[in-house]
């Protein structure tokens, strides 16, 4: 028998159709049968558990990437829906519980355990409980765990526990087993966005309680496209140096509209780039979007900052500003904005919105800058904050 490994829990994460249910599936049946790379000699006594007894029946045993379909037909096990159990021909024996009902797994014990999206059990601490006093049979019980991961507690021990074994899978990752119209409608309409990254990309998307910005806020401000709009800035934050280890030039364009509404259009901050090459980026996007004007902060690097600008393309018209507050109170009057429904994000900006929700009293919780942030502040708070020239409307 090959030396067993540490782990006593494989959690898998990972986004809708990325293959979760047929992973679980064959691993159960690689534990019943004894095949080689799973378990040997075979696993006689498992647990399968579903959200629901139904989910259980319809998408582990008999769905098309369930228990039933993946056996070739000599090991295939029977299956007894009255009496919620599974019989594979040399005796292993699966039996079926819902996590609506914990107190049922008082009693049984086992070898191993399939558990499917474990997030969005009605009482998963009750039933996850219930389900490790059942595994006390054999050398090693194990268990194995298929979930499109939700910020739930009994989610975040499992990742901060070293004996649980974490793989994770986008739904792109399975795009051969795809409908390309599913590729196309609903990851083209959710990516980046915090639908999708949980339900996709099988990311674990939290808000921080004290972040100036909410996940809910920023979904709900969502928008497709931009109407025509009156003022357009691109704005850059720019690094203190140009080192390895300098922080992002913060790109970040806004326009707004003939109501007032702001429209966030752009995120193009990049790191790693030395003056010439930030202020290209930035004019290229002055350029691209018919910008009225570069905002840049002049904090760092003061004139230098300018003079990039200058050098590129002198016909650039550049506002300077200057940071005499700290970026929290920066920032607050644009979170507000935000809450008065007075700021719309034209398409998803991830690493943008991640920065927004992370962003504290205390800065981010990383410690790093708050570049993109910090250009997303000086853009609005030009458009929507100070006196502004008279529009011109254009369409993008």
């Amino acid at each position: 028998m090959r030396k067993r490994e540490p782990w006593t829990t494989w959690l898998m994460l990972g986004g809708r159709g990325a293959g979760k249910t047929r992973a679980g599936a064959e691993w159960v049946r690689g534990i019943a049968v004894g095949d080689p790379d799973f378990a040997e000699p075979p696993l006689g006594r498992i647990a399968l558990i579903g959200e629901t007894f139904a989910d259980a029946r319809h998408v582990m045993i008999e769905g098309p990437a369930g228990l039933l379909a993946i056996h070739a037909r000599s090991e295939r096990p029977s299956w007894s829906p009255s009496l919620r159990r599974l019989e594979w021909p040399n005796g292993a024996v699966a039996q079926v519980f819902s996590a609506e009902d914990p107190d049922s797994l008082r009693g049984p014990q086992f070898e191993a355990a399939w558990a499917d999206e474990l997030a969005k059990w009605r009482h998963p601490d009750d039933t996850w409980d219930m389900l490790q006093f059942g595994l006390r049979l054999g050398a090693q019980p194990r268990q194995m765990v298929t979930t499109t991961p939700r910020p739930i507690p009994l989610l975040k021990r499992l990742l901060a526990d070293p004996l649980v074994a974490v793989s994770r899978a986008k739904t792109a990752d399975n795009a051969d087993n795809l409908a390309p119209a599913f590729l196309d409608i609903v990851v083209g309409r959710y990516a980046g966005t915090r639908l999708g990254r949980q339900e996709l990309d099988g990311e674990i998307i939290e808000d921080r309680p004290d972040a100036l910005w909410s996940r809910e806020t920023i979904e709900l401000c969502r928008t497709d496209h931009a109407p025509p709009l009156t003022r357009i800035v691109v704005a850059v934050d720019p690094p203190a140096s140009s080192s390895r280890r300098a922080d992002a030039c913060g790109i970040v364009a806004a326009g707004i509209d003939d109501g007032g509404i702001a429209h966030v259009l752009a995120d193009e901050t990049a790191t790693g780039l030395k003056p010439p090459q930030w202020g290209e980026k930035a004019i290229a996007l002055y350029r691209r979007l018919q910008a009225d004007a570069l905002v840049v902060e002049t904090n760092q690097g003061g004139e230098m900052a300018l003079q990039v600008i200058r050098e590129i393309d002198p016909a650039v018209p550049v506002k300077s500003v200057r940071a005499t507050r700290g970026k929290y109170l920066r920032a607050e009057p644009v979170s507000v904005l935000y809450a008065q429904d007075r700021v719309r994000h034209v398409g998803a900006f991830p690493e943008l919105e991640d920065e927004l929700c992370d962003f504290g009293p205390g800065g981010l919780s990383s410690g790093r800058s708050p570049d993109r942030m910090d250009a997303l502040v000086w853009a609005l708070t030009e458009l929507m904050l100070r006196e502004t020239p008279l529009p011109r409307v254009r369409m993008l």
